[in-house]
């Protein structure tokens, strides 16, 4: 029985790497457990390796718990696939997308082909190095200052967002501000105009003729 051992890379870090063996008879999906014994992360995440030429560029997909466009385009899926199909090359590489809602990429390549050794249980892991990066599964949103000083006054008055009331009472503020505004200048509209009509002898037309 043929074994293919598999040098498992990081795209980003490329420091860390696993070697794995594992039989030519089993399958992508016994290959993409066996990465993720080694690596600690969860199996359980909808996941693809991807045949690739030399310079890694990704071919045919084989998927784990594919999506349902990928199921009605007939994408192969690692549980039916097994490895010995698709091995065209002594170096054979594929590529590797773990988790596709927090994606890690990988380099996998074909090491070297062995004997199948007597009593040893496979997949198992040849050799490991680099410390595994941590998945990062919380969310802590980053919140910015005002980019503008005309938006100043809103931490003065320690302005919330959130608050409905509060953003309702600022805009009945600036209405009532607006009618107030409005109603001072007519007021002094209706004062300037009766000082001119109290005046004695006010008559627009000797202005016109002054103005000759």
């Amino acid at each position: 029985m043929a074994i293919y051992r598999f040098k498992v890379t990081f795209e980003d870090y490329d420091d860390v790497t696993r070697e794995i063996d594992i039989k030519a008879t089993h399958t992508f999906e016994d290959l993409h457990r066996a990465i993720h014994q080694a690596t600690g992360y969860d199996a359980e995440k909808s996941s693809s390796f991807y045949i690739s030429n030399d310079h890694w560029i990704k071919g045919d997909e084989i998927a784990y718990l594919p999506t349902k466009r990928k199921e009605e385009r007939g994408v192969m899926t690692m549980t039916n696939t097994r490895l010995s199909k698709h091995i065209d090359d002594p170096h054979q590489k594929f590529y590797y997308t773990y988790n596709f809602e927090r994606p890690f990429d990988f380099h996998v390549e074909l090491m070297k082909i062995l004997d199948d050794e007597a009593g040893k249980t496979y997949p198992s892991v040849f050799r490991s190095t680099g410390e595994i990066p941590k998945i990062n599964t919380g969310f802590n949103p980053t919140i910015l200052p005002p980019t503008s000083e005309e938006f100043d006054f809103l931490n003065d008055m320690e302005y919330d967002p959130e608050n409905v009331e509060e953003i309702s009472a600022m805009g009945d503020m600036g209405i009532v501000a607006e009618e107030e505004q409005h109603e001072e200048e007519e007021e002094e509209k209706d004062e300037f105009m009766d000082e001119f009509s109290d005046n004695e002898g006010y008559d627009s037309d000797d202005i016109q003729k002054d103005d000759y």
